[in-house]
């Protein structure tokens, strides 16, 4: 674990995370007040629980594990004289013969505790099996809680639940009865205690109309401080729900700036890649797909390109590949979509293509939106990012700014700033940096564009307008003031997403019609393998004949060598026959005029080489 001045020193001298506060270009009046939804005895109750619940730290949270059999959990402790800490599972399928899993606990910084001691806790357990019911305890200082039930799915038809921004706090300065909803300390955090029912209130609708759901995504902030933040994490792991669904959570602008998200969610394959004070991108797979997640709060996209490759290398058959980000590079929501939202669209467009992403799930815009099938323009264009102010204490969030060209944008220029407005215009006019694939209905088969999801907020904390020109990339999109998740259910073949919104009677409405890719295999061109000593080698011009008319095609031609030219559809043809053996060589070849090198094998005089040197092109075969 990084040490918190070794993470200080990371983010400030890249200055690359995004502070707490996003450019407010439209204040929001808009927001669920819990005391007038989910009936009057369930408001009462919840209010009579929130001295208890503001003040507990230790709530347990889970997190998927690097895989379908792990399962992860971070909680607090409260440190005791004379008691060391216990960071310690006990996990079965018979509650009386649990199994002790033990991980790692270390202090917490007190600055987030009141100065009052704590520990975190990270375990992992293992060896789980699909429709398996098992229970679980944590210790807290060696005091073991009570059993807790959990139950695991399919494990190759899969159900997640997507939601968006419960941002616990978020509702501040809104009014409730006669008063306004504070954002102060503890409990008398009442936006807190507003936001933390209405996020349970969402969940518990949502579980109970869609049983069987394997884990929860939510694209980011899960609370709205930046500083001391406690009891709203308090009351964001409190539903009961929680206890039983794993959440893979995104770090969002508002958990970005403390170490607090990284003490509660116990990441699985966490990296170093794109950290800020939270932490960085991690990922992990479950059942048919790979998940990736990156901390967007990092501007540095060569570093989140890590993170992807690898994890591409690590799950390369993965059927679907699905990224989590915060920020949405492609949404309609009034305060983000068109300002820091599609801030690193340049950058990260044609890295998802290249890695053949499949689905990107957004938040941060607290609007509903559904994109039409996109895929980059192949041209190029500049980059940019947020600096920070002058003092450096935040971001200087009235100028974009142009890396390319050291340029700074600003963002809502003065009346007759003819120059700033030409500026402005230029950098939207850049980010048009998108090709819209032409599909029909709401099933698409083997598309070569990706699907950009944005969650409105599942709390219901702060909803944003829609910005008032739909964009062109966008196919759907809803704001009705209400609280909503999504559906998504994943197969080897097929991945499907249903949106719902929930009334202020706790009904569940449909706000778009189920939208659904499907994977044809009868289309695939089968690529030769060769096993070598515990090692994949793929025939090379299989491959390229496979990803041709994808974002990743590249072109295999010989010229005195072998030389693939990317972005270029494979033109040859394909070998009759393969090879049951083959001799180890190593390959020299050039790539777009660069001469390299790889491990190969050489069979009937056609190439084989590794996954890994296919992942440098962008490419995984089985994916």
């Amino acid at each position: 674990m990084q040490t918190r001045e070794k993470i200080l020193a990371s983010v400030l001298s890249g200055a690359l995370l995004v502070g707490a506060c996003a450019p407010a270009l439209a204040a929001t009046v808009h927001y669920n007040d819990g005391s007038t939804v989910g009936g009057s005895e369930a408001w009462k109750a919840w209010t009579e629980s929130w001295a208890s619940v503001a003040t507990d730290y230790t709530k347990v949270s889970l997190t998927p594990g690097k895989n379908e059999t792990e399962l992860n959990f971070a909680w607090y402790s409260k440190v005791e004289d004379g008691k060391a800490a216990t960071p310690v599972v006990h996990f079965g399928a018979d509650k009386a013969r649990l199994t002790a899993f033990t991980g790692i606990s270390a202090d917490v910084d007190q600055s987030l505790t009141d100065g009052v001691a704590y520990v975190y806790n990270h375990v992992t357990v293992t060896g789980l099996a699909e429709n398996s019911t098992y229970y679980y305890t944590v210790e807290k200082n060696s005091v073991e809680t009570e059993p807790v039930e959990y139950k695991t799915g399919s494990f190759s038809s899969i159900k997640m639940l997507y939601v968006g921004d419960p941002q616990i706090g978020a509702s501040k300065g809104q009014p409730q009865g006669t008063d306004s909803l504070a954002a102060d300390a503890g409990v008398a955090n009442t936006a807190a205690r507003n936001d933390s029912f209405g996020w349970n209130r969402t969940l518990e609708i949502a579980t109970e109309q869609n049983p069987g759901i394997n884990f929860i995504i939510s694209a980011g902030d899960q609370v709205n401080k930046t500083g001391k933040p406690k009891e709203e994490y308090a009351g964001y792991l409190n539903p009961q729900a929680l206890q039983s669904l794993p959440v893979a959570t995104t770090i969002g602008n508002h958990d970005s700036l403390n170490l607090d998200y990284m003490y509660h969610f116990y990441n699985p394959n966490a990296t170093e890649y794109g950290a800020t004070q939270a932490g960085g991108d991690y990922y992990y797979s479950y059942g048919p797909g790979l998940f990736i997640v990156l901390n967007t709060n990092n501007y540095n996209v060569a570093e989140h390109e890590k993170a992807i490759a690898e994890a591409v290398a690590s799950d390369p058959d993965a059927a679907w590949r699905v990224v989590t980000i915060h920020q949405d590079i492609y949404g309609t929501g009034l305060d983000h979509s068109d300002t820091d939202g599609m801030i690193l669209r340049t950058q990260l467009t044609p890295v998802f293509d290249r890695y053949d992403i499949d689905v990107v799930l957004q938040g941060h815009d607290h609007t509903y939106s559904r994109s039409k099938l996109l895929y980059g323009d192949g041209q190029t264009h500049n980059n940019y990012e947020f600096q920070l102010n002058a003092e450096g204490s935040d971001y200087d969030w009235d100028h974009a700014y142009d890396i390319t060209n050291s340029t700074q944008i600003p963002l809502s220029p003065e009346e007759g700033d003819a120059d700033g407005s030409a500026l402005l215009t230029a950098f939207q006019q850049d980010n048009r940096c998108y090709t819209i694939e032409s599909t029909t209905g709401n099933t698409a088969v083997n598309p070569k564009g990706i699907l950009y999801m944005s969650a409105n907020s599942a709390s219901g904390s702060k909803f944003y307008e829609l910005i008032a020109a739909q964009q062109d990339y966008i196919a759907n999109r809803s704001q009705n003031w209400l609280p909503s998740y999504s559906v998504i259910n994943m197969t080897e073949t097929s991945f499907s997403i249903d949106t719902y919104q929930i009334t202020d009677g706790g009904k569940a409405e449909k706000i778009d019609e189920t939208f659904a890719i499907e994977k044809d295999a009868s289309t695939a061109v089968p690529v030769a393998s060769l096993a070598v000593g515990g090692e994949t080698y793929y025939r090379l011009r299989d491959v390229a004949a496979s990803v041709t008319g994808s974002a990743n095609q590249f072109d295999v031609s010989w010229n005195g060598g072998v030389v693939i030219e990317t972005k270029t559809a494979y033109t040859g043809n394909l070998p009759e026959t393969s090879a049951a053996e083959g001799a180890a060589v190593t390959l020299d070849l050039t790539v777009d005029g660069q001469a390299v090198s790889t491990a190969a094998m050489l069979a009937n005089g056609n190439y084989y080489v590794p996954a890994s040197f296919l992942t440098t092109l962008g490419v995984a075969v089985g994916a």
